[in-house]
């Protein structure tokens, strides 16, 4: 079996690696076991497979965006589509067997199932790169715990995180089911945080500083450790994280605009999914595209579904000069419904940036301010709010009075970039008429993965 195939064949296995039995799964065409994986390039074949994965719509390719953005649409987004399960989560009406939250259960543990693999065969890499596969694959696995629990799982910011639930801890590879030993408990939030941070350490620790064919490198790395920390209010390490990364070889674009549609990654993207007409995000019923891009775009660009669109007032809370006011576009969806789009998701086959460099400034911002003390890096919360704003043609603030300046200008920033709901989440700030800890703004554990698993304990009140 060549490369191509093995990477193919462990995405069919990881499938059913975890969480499936006779009742509920297909056995696939082809298969691979442990023996298969017999050298170095074996073990980088399957890790490119973890990133096919990332590319789908059930993960970075749309839903991880998606599915934040449509439980936190007030005031952001709209729904004008058909499909259920979409309007379901913008409605907060979601169920047990909603297909989004299935979906992402299900390839993000694929994706794990994949990284596991790879640590446990590294020792089949020559040892001059064995470390650096190692802790590609502890990112990769990192950053999918992190969606996991924030989805899954209550807000690391209300508190109890050693007793509240998140998602089963999985680090070593599954290649056959068997039920007396793959029905793992959910472990707590403290417990895939801690997780997620010893994975990216790792990764940081081991990986270049860039990784070769827009993979990931330390930076990336340490860019999601901002995200992770700031999400454990560790302002310390958030801002030391996010320090780093800004003292790195990246720079803010010229421009807003041209920090999207982009064929690959722009001197601004610390992380982005790559996109090709042969690996897409999808271009039909989904993708992130798919559902952004309005159905009456003319050539050259091509249309999209058009069922997500941008909430009328949401322009409102950008100046006449701020350039991030202006990148939007009438048109309709599918349906012919008319309303108005973003224009980051206007073109297919383009990467998708994952972290931009904005957000660590705003993130070292937003940290040393709360910190109130002398600020890491050297440059006042003030001058990293106003170097995103002055990019973007907005006025210069002149003075902070809170916190809230840092929220405010992600939601300018990022709308539609699956960031406001765990900015609002993090902040304890309401989410519409809901509170930022209402279990509504929890995905429900998929009902397929309870009937398999009693050991799973669903998330009320689904």
């Amino acid at each position: 079996m060549n490369s191509l195939n093995k990477i193919f064949a462990l995405i069919l296995i990881s499938m059913i690696g975890f969480g499936c039995n006779k009742k509920l799964d297909v056995k696939p065409q082809q298969n691979i076991t442990p023996e298969q994986i017999t050298n170095g390039d074996d073990v980088k074949a399957v890790l490119f497979g973890a990133y096919s994965l990332l590319q789908g719509p059930n993960a970075f390719g749309e839903q991880f965006f998606l599915a934040s953005d449509l439980l936190a649409n007030t005031n952001h987004v709209s729904f004008a589509g058909t499909f259920i399960d979409y309007r379901d989560l913008t409605r907060k009406t979601q169920i047990s067997t909603n297909a989004i939250a299935t979906g992402m259960w299900a390839s993000s543990y694929s994706i794990i199932n994949i990284a596991n693999t790879v640590i446990e065969k590294a020792n089949l890499v020559d040892e001059d790169e064995r470390d650096a596969v190692v802790a590609e694959a502890k990112f990769i696995r990192g950053i999918v715990y992190f969606e996991l629990v924030k989805y899954f799982g209550l807000p690391y910011s209300k508190g109890n995180v050693t007793s509240n639930l998140a998602v089963p801890l999985v680090t070593e590879p599954v290649y056959a089911y068997d039920a007396s030993k793959h029905n793992p408990i959910r472990a707590t939030v403290d417990a895939v945080y801690k997780q997620v941070v010893s994975d990216l350490n790792a990764a940081v620790a081991d990986l270049p500083d860039l990784g070769p064919n827009f993979r990931a490198g330390k930076y990336s790395a340490l860019a999601f450790l901002a995200k992770v920390y700031m999400n454990m209010l560790n302002y310390s390490g958030a801002a030391t994280a996010a320090n780093q990364v800004i003292d790195g070889d990246f720079s803010l674009n010229f421009n807003f605009f041209s920090a999207f549609n982009n064929a690959n990654n722009t001197n601004e993207d610390i992380f982005a999914i790559q996109q090709t007409s042969q690996s897409n995000s999808g271009t039909t019923n989904n993708g992130i595209n798919t559902f952004y891009a309005a159905y009456t775009l003319q050539p050259p660009l091509i249309s999209g579904r058009g069922d997500v669109q941008a909430s009328p007032n949401y322009p409102s809370i950008f100046q006449p000069t701020d350039a991030r006011g202006d990148f939007f576009y009438n048109g309709a969806n599918i349906a012919g419904v008319g309303g108005l789009y973003t224009g980051k998701w206007q073109q297919f086959y383009k990467a998708i940036p994952i972290i931009r460099l904005s957000d660590m400034f705003l993130i070292r911002g937003e940290a040393n301010y709360r910190l109130a003390g002398a600020p890491i890096g050297g440059v006042s919360p003030l001058d990293d709010i106003n170097t995103v704003r002055e990019r973007a043609g907005a006025s210069t603030l002149l003075i902070i009075t809170s916190a809230d300046a840092f929220v405010d200008e992600r939601f300018r920033e990022f709308g539609f970039e699956g960031d406001r709901l765990w900015t609002l989440k993090r902040t304890k700030k309401a989410v519409g008429t809901l509170a930022y800890d209402d279990p509504k703004l929890v995905l429900p554990i998929p009902q397929r993965e309870m009937d398999v698993n009693k050991n799973l304990i669903q998330n009320f009140p689904y």
